[in-house]
């Protein structure tokens, strides 16, 4: 791979604990239109957004609106995924602060995937979920460079 091909995950500026990607990945702070983590050249293609338990659940409650309009925002997107640092476990035992029955959150997600196309996987962890993010940005990054180099 050359070195232009070298993959550049940006974290948007707003992001409030970023990832650090333990270091092995070239990271830079940008505004993105939508989303945590994207990809140089591909910011309005590729989109992570990054949710602890307690802020998916106050996403889709008390700021719902809001965060239904940024997943309108992605429907676009060839790549979105809301990427949360917790388990299914931990929705059903209720390890948020949130009165939300575990049900509503569980449902809630599935309903954003049905209607928007965006995932949402459950890490288990915040570092489980950062190591699956740059396994997700890197598979897309060598796919788009693969079709680019092919003859």
């Amino acid at each position: 791979m050359k070195q232009a091909d070298t993959m550049t995950i940006i974290i948007d500026t707003r992001e409030q604990r970023p990832w650090t990607f333990g270091g092995t990945h070239r990271v830079e702070r940008a505004a993105l239109p939508a989303g945590d983590y994207s990809l140089a050249g591909f910011e309005t293609s590729v989109a992570i957004e990054r949710k602890s338990l307690d802020d998916f659940v106050q996403s889709i409650t008390w700021e719902r609106d809001r965060f239904l309009r940024e997943c309108d925002r992605l429907r676009s997107y060839e790549l979105k995924t809301i990427l949360v640092e917790a388990g299914v476990p931990d929705v059903w035992a209720h390890r948020y602060r949130s009165k939300t029955a575990p049900r509503a959150v569980i449902a809630s997600a599935l309903a954003i995937e049905q209607d928007y196309g965006i995932s949402t996987t459950w890490a288990g962890s915040r570092d489980s979920a950062e190591k699956i993010a740059a396994l997700i940005l890197s598979r897309f990054h060598r796919k788009r460079v693969e079709v680019r180099d092919a003859p």
